[in-house]
């Protein structure tokens, strides 16, 4: 069993998000689901972006990395796109970690460091052609060149938010892919 502090994305915590994180939990896990934007979301990926600039990205991390400390320090940081920050952030910084599950981006380990973390698994999972992870796949790849226990899972199709089975972009086969790696993911951890 692993414990898994999940962060949402720039559209909030939407049915599909909580939905991810139930089946996590029903594999098992303990999951905490903080939410950044006390209560909403936004049926755009465009007005949630438009309400993360607005509160400010920093501020964003800030909450995110607080949502920790009343937890354990072994924890799994997992985020989808914009809450990838402070699950990176965290998964790099705050000692104890476990492991990482990056949904949908990936940063470079620069923003919070001169290296990732010894011996500190990570899965970074996107699909190739989404416009969102174009830069973000560099980061990615650099992310995996810098350790054995880093893996880079690109799924076809152009969708960001893919594994959210509340929206449009939702895939259902790359979706149960990325929850079965996950699994044996965490059962690794």
């Amino acid at each position: 069993m692993a414990d898994i502090l999940l962060f949402h994305h720039a559209q909030g915590q939407t049915s599909g998000f909580l939905a991810f994180a139930d089946e996590l939990r029903q594999a098992g896990h303990v999951v905490h689901t903080p939410d950044l934007y006390h209560g909403r979301t936004f049926d755009t990926l465009e007005a949630g972006i438009a309400f993360a600039k607005e509160l400010g990205f920093d501020c964003i991390v800030a909450n995110g990395v607080r949502a920790a400390d009343n937890l354990p320090p072994e924890l799994i940081y997992a985020g989808f796109s914009l809450g990838v920050m402070p699950a990176q952030k965290l998964a790099q910084m705050r000692p104890g970690a476990r492991g990482a599950l990056l949904f949908h981006a990936c940063l470079p380990i620069s923003e919070f460091g001169e290296a990732w973390p010894r011996d500190l698994p990570a899965q970074v999972h996107a699909m190739e052609a989404d416009p969102f992870f174009e830069e973000d796949h560099e980061a990615a790849k650099s992310l995996v060149e810098s350790t054995a226990q880093a893996e880079l899972f690109l799924y076809p199709g152009n969708q960001h938010l893919f594994t959210d089975s509340s929206l449009p972009s939702y895939d259902a086969g790359a979706a149960s892919l990325v929850m079965r790696r996950v699994v044996a993911f965490l059962k690794q951890c």
